[in-house]
């Protein structure tokens, strides 16, 4: 069940327009209420809030109020300029009014009551102005920055709330975290409908964005941390912790790029939206395979994306060319698309959002992330699991096949990755050096592939200046070869053969040559017989002739003496 489902509709929602966040809310943040968002210094607060009101005015016709009380509205409209928000334009068009309130704390002396009745009626005359719906207030620590008397200070606290919600407006607040609280007086996520917080944390040196929805009356929501990017878009959240096991499965198969390994796998290469894995030591193959994947989907007119975290787009591209494969066409038809970057510069979970966000973006039909051990230096084996599962879990939702690298440390123990995911694979490819007769090739075969037979066998892995190719290693009374040796028994094999083969044609001449003697002598001898037959045949008809003759003179001698004529 969605978390938009979840909902049915119970309460309604201000959606904001930033991308994942009302995945996660089931909408939006609550429509006519406050929600506190709360954070330290730095973790985007008032981006969330500008944000919010601009993807109102833009996307859904709400005009908005911005009340800053640290930056002025000329600061606020240069530092989101280069984001794409053009808050003088809205301004000018009367769907934002931009207010800047200045509370200098050593400006202040306490005389008196103090309340906010002047900030209403201000804040009352912009919501007028521009007949807001929305409203952002930023922050909060520094409009009651010159108040010192706590409960004056949380009366007033519930006041504004209180105000805003009468107002009918949606509202974002923004807060400092506290010492070990949600904010710093510990009140406001209490009076507020819905707290989010943001979290800028760095762990090892490397800095993630984190946000969570703690609290949401009267509706459900994602309860998880989910990370966030601030780029040239603005927010973006992954909202995903994992889309469970409910993708679709394709009978659909694709190439691998290598007819050879199409034929390993049934004759019909890997079934699409699938993830593949290859693993093996340094040097055996890896990045050649996953280039030869991405050659064969580009040629198919399929867009690409390879994430490299080992090597640069330009590494690749002269490498793989080296090997008979030119990608660089397919760049330059927008089919192929290269994310190289160290792993070092993000965290485990900016990388997912960032992988996300160019998948969803760019719709690809393949996925190359080469390789995922090199995230080893950013977070630990679990972690890394877990953030591969979620991105594995997001390439089947969306039935991209997914092409993974891994490296393995040493030859002892290769039929598991050193990260531990092969529970997650498909397709598993193992690559491993094989070290004979003082030299050492590589070779391939079929750890596993799901929903197809698919061959046993040890394939001879060769990778030269005109492409990859698979051959049959020498499995014979010489034992299991490779390479040169594997050439070497070939040859002598097939010198053998074409002995074999002369001994079997001289053999059949003489055959042949027997054959046509004998079939010579049949024929003299029947020319002979034919001969002497027409002699004889002429014989016996002379003496036929000569007998009806002597017969015929008898009778008519004995005609002529008047005997009696018998018969014969």
């Amino acid at each position: 069940m969605s978390l938009a489902d979840a909902t049915n509709g119970a309460l309604e929602k201000c959606p904001t327009g930033i991308i994942g966040f009302d995945e996660i809310t089931g909408g939006g943040l609550p429509k006519g209420r406050p929600t506190l968002v709360c954070g330290n210094a730095g973790c985007g607060k008032t981006l969330f809030g500008l944000e919010f009101l601009v993807r109102g005015v833009v996307s859904h016709g709400e005009p908005g109020v911005f009340m800053a009380f640290e930056e002025t509205a000329e600061d606020l409209t240069k530092n989101v300029k280069s984001l794409g928000f053009d808050l003088e334009d809205l301004v000018e068009k009367e769907m934002l009014s931009v207010d800047h309130v200045h509370v200098e704390r050593s400006e202040i002396e306490e005389n008196g009551e103090y309340d906010l009745d002047g900030l209403f009626i201000r804040l009352g005359l912009a919501i007028d102005s521009v007949g807001a719906k929305r409203v952002v207030l930023d922050t909060l620590e520094t409009l009651f920055s010159g108040l010192s008397n706590t409960a004056v200070l949380r009366s007033e606290l519930r006041r504004l709330f209180r105000w805003l919600k009468d107002k009918g407006v949606t509202a974002v607040i923004t807060a400092e975290r506290g010492a070990g609280a949600l904010t710093r007086h510990g009140l406001e996520e209490y009076v507020s409908d819905c707290v989010v917080v943001l979290d800028h944390r760095i762990t090892d040196q490397v800095a993630t964005r984190r946000i969570r929805v703690v609290k949401y009356r009267g509706s459900s929501h994602g309860t998880n941390e989910y990370p966030f990017l601030i780029d040239e878009g603005g927010f973006d959240v992954l909202p995903i912790t994992s889309v469970g096991l409910d993708h679709p499965a394709s009978e659909e198969r694709i190439s691998s790029g290598l007819d050879r390994l199409d034929t390993m796998l049934g004759g019909k290469g890997f079934y699409r939206g699938s993830s593949i894995l290859v693993s093996g030591t340094a040097g055996t193959g890896k990045s050649s395979l996953s280039a030869a994947f991405v050659d064969a989907a580009c040629r198919r007119g399929e867009k690409a994306v390879y994430f490299a975290f080992e090597e640069s787009q330009n590494q690749i591209l002269r490498n793989m060319k080296s090997i008979g494969i030119d990608l660089q066409p397919h760049l330059d038809k927008g089919l192929l698309q290269f994310r190289a970057a160290r792993p070092t510069t993000q965290g485990l979970e900016t990388h997912l959002a960032i992988m996300y966000k160019v998948i969803r973006e760019t719709k690809p039909q393949v996925v190359v992330v080469d390789p995922i051990t090199n995230f080893i230096s950013v977070g630990t084996y679990e972690e890394i699991k877990s953030m591969l599962m979620r991105l594995v879990d997001f390439l089947k939702a969306t039935q991209t096949t997914g092409f993974f690298t891994s490296l393995n440390h040493g030859n002892l123990v290769t039929e598991q990755t050193d990260i531990g995911i092969s529970s997650l694979i498909d397709s598993w490819l193992l690559l491993k050096d094989q070290e004979c007769n003082g030299e050492r090739n590589r070779v391939l075969y079929l750890l596993k592939s799901r929903g197809m037979p698919h061959s046993n066998q040890v394939r001879e892995f060769l990778i030269t200046s005109s492409g990859i190719d698979l051959v049959d290693v020498y499995t014979g009374p010489e034992g299991v070869l490779t390479g040169s040796a594997r050439l070497a028994q070939e040859a002598k094999e097939r010198a053998a053969a074409n002995i074999r083969e002369q001994e079997i044609r001289r053999k059949q001449g003489e055959l042949d040559r027997r054959r046509r003697s004998i079939e010579e002598k049949i024929a003299e001898m029947r020319s002979d017989f034919e001969e002497e037959a027409s002699e004889l045949e002429l014989i016996l008809a002379q003496a036929r002739k000569q007998e009806k003759q002597r017969e015929l003179d008898r009778s008519e001698l004995a005609a002529s003496r008047k005997a009696d004529v018998h018969s014969t």
